[in-house]
C-alpha cells in the first residue's frame, strides 16, 4: 500500500470516526461528511491517472457535482433547525416531535 493510499484511507476512516463520535452539532457533522466527500473525490480522481483508465474519468465531477448538491441541502436544513429551534444542537432534533 502506498502513502498515497494510507493517506486516502486514514482520512476517509478519521472522518467517519468524527462523524460517529462528535454528533453534538450538526455543522460538525456536515463538515465530516464533506471532508469524506472530499477524500473520495481525491481518491477517485488519482485511481484513473494511477490505472491508465480513461473511462471512468468523468466520475469524479459527477461525484463533486452529487457533492455540491449534499453540501446545500446540508446548509438548508442547518438553516432551517437554527431557525425553528434555537440552536444547531442534534439532541434538540427529535423526529418524534415534529
Amino acid at each position: 500500500m502506498s502513502l498515497l493510499h494510507l493517506s486516502f484511507y486514514s482520512t476517509f476512516t478519521l472522518s467517519g470516526l468524527g462523524l460517529a463520535f462528535h454528533r453534538t452539532h450538526l455543522i460538525s457533522a456536515l463538515l465530516c461528511l464533506e471532508s469524506m466527500m472530499l477524500s473520495m473525490y481525491l481518491a477517485l480522481s488519482i485511481w484513473p491517472i494511477e490505472n491508465q483508465v480513461t473511462s471512468s474519468t468523468l466520475t469524479p465531477i459527477l461525484m463533486l457535482a452529487f457533492s455540491a448538491c449534499e453540501a446545500g441541502a446540508g446548509l438548508a436544513m442547518l438553516v432551517a433547525s437554527t431557525r425553528t429551534h434555537g440552536s444547531d444542537h442534534l439532541h434538540n432534533l427529535n423526529l418524534l416531535q415534529c
